[in-house]
């Protein structure tokens, strides 16, 4: 499955790296000495050298990245959490994003240097060009106040569908 470039995007190969240019920025890929770059206008092929199993499992991961990357510098990747509880509340100081969610002190995470990040009432949004990064960062601050499965508080994911236990029973 060729990978297709935007107008506003280059690829350029040099030894052992893959450089994705676009209007966000620059990305370099590490490449797999069994696959094969190859570029046909705004069209890029990637092929395996031979049919062992390693090329075979490099070749999804390699092309993927690839995908992921020229998406990441023209579009950009964005991941949203929602709090929910009450007197759950999320705000951004300066670079670091202040949790208040049920503990006695607020929680601080700084946000890194590649990624931005923005709040609509309790709703967060983190965005980047690096998929890996805005999802990781995302689940490090999913960790923080987990969804909990009694009553549905804590951070998740928007659109994150929680299955809600039914708890204790009473006596009859």
């Amino acid at each position: 499955m060729p990978v297709s470039l935007p107008e506003n995007v280059e690829v350029s190969w040099g030894k052992g790296t893959i450089t994705v240019k676009g209007p966000k920025g620059e990305m370099k890929l590490a490449t797999h000495h069994k696959i094969q770059y190859d570029q046909d206008g705004s069209t890029v092929y990637v092929r395996r050298v031979d049919d062992s199993k390693v090329a075979k499992e490099q070749h999804g991961l390699r092309r993927t990245l690839l995908s992921n990357a020229v998406q990441g510098v023209s579009q950009g990747f964005e991941r949203g959490l929602e709090l929910v509880g009450v007197g759950y509340k999320v705000q951004i100081e300066q670079n670091t994003i202040v949790l208040n969610v049920g503990y006695s002190n607020p929680q601080r995470v700084p946000i890194p240097e590649d990624l931005q990040a923005r709040v609509e009432g309790n709703r967060l949004f983190v965005s980047g060009m690096d998929k890996e990064r805005v999802g990781e960062f995302a689940a490090r601050i999913r960790r923080i106040r987990s969804p909990e499965p009694y009553k549905g508080k804590g951070i998740r994911y928007s659109g994150e569908e929680i299955q809600q236990k039914a708890g204790k029973s009473s006596k009859k």
